[in-house]
């Protein structure tokens, strides 16, 4: 099974096991990792922002316009920022490693 790893706010590495075509969402709240997705996926809020690592960036589709409009509103923005419910697990993606950022912005709840 492909695995991954999340790079959590403390800087605390951990590897997780992720299933193929689940999203990075779905797989950070299979293992109980810190990643509100307060609209469950939806693609109509940012709290699901995380930051892909170095060359993993490269590797992923081209956001669609409706993620970057979201990711207009995220917190801590950076270049290689992307929603984890736009990335789907993939064999090429095995090893897929990701940061979270210092916090999120949710604007569903004010």
């Amino acid at each position: 099974m492909p695995r991954m790893i999340f790079i959590e706010r403390d800087g605390t590495r951990r590897e997780v096991d992720a299933p193929l075509g689940l999203s990075v969402l779905e797989i950070a709240h299979k293992h109980g990792i810190d990643i509100e997705g307060a609209c469950e996926g939806s693609l109509a809020c940012s709290t699901c922002h995380v930051i892909v690592e170095g060359p993993w960036f490269g590797k992923l589709s081209q956001p669609t316009e409706d993620e970057e409009d979201m990711l207009d509103l995220a917190f801590g923005l950076e270049k290689t920022s992307r929603l984890g419910c736009q990335i789907v697990m993939t064999e090429a993606l095995d090893g897929l490693v990701v940061r979270l950022p210092a916090g999120s912005r949710n604007m569903l709840n004010g």
